[in-house]
């Protein structure tokens, strides 16, 4: 495995906060990234080397998250028949701005129409806007600034009409 391919997956491993990430490649070999604790970027690997016990066409990937971080997630809250939830389409990084100086794109209480900007996912470096998908008052922002979101999270509640 070459050395930008290993900076690429580290890179991965501090943006999605994972401990632990195994690749055994066929053809690469086999490289195991640790990190030495949750806030480090410090990890040892595995030099490259014929994957002993791989067998078929695909490589097996094992990747582990801690276990931290299911347990904190939140279910989704009750809704009243006119409200709608939005939830994140991806896992990534939710901003209420497009920098950390400027404003947020809503507050609770602020009126949306369909299509507004509502937050950013950002994911692997790419901004992704999130959208209002109906007209409505934003009742409550269920996610703080700069906090890591799984897909299908809930962020906004939002009162149509």
């Amino acid at each position: 495995m070459e050395t930008r391919e290993i900076k690429a997956l580290l890179i991965l491993m501090r943006e999605y906060e994972l401990v632990e990430l195994e690749i055994d490649d066929k053809k690469k070999g086999k490289v195991r990234l640790v990190r030495a604790d949750a806030r480090s970027p410090a990890a040892t690997t595995v030099p490259a080397q014929p994957a002993a016990g791989v067998t078929g066409a695909a490589a097996a990937r094992h990747v582990r998250a801690p276990a931290a971080k299911d347990a904190g997630r939140a279910a989704a809250p009750e809704l009243a028949d006119n409200q709608r939830l939005v939830t994140s389409p991806m896992v990534g990084t939710f901003y209420r701005a497009s920098s950390p100086d400027a404003a947020p794109f809503v507050e609770e209480g602020d009126s949306v129409r369909k299509g507004q900007t509502l937050c950013i996912i950002e994911a692997m470096k790419m901004m992704n806007e999130i959208e209002a998908e109906v007209v409505g008052r934003v009742v409550k922002v269920l996610c703080e600034n700069a906090q890591p979101v799984e897909y299908g999270q809930p962020l906004v509640i939002i009162e149509v009409g």
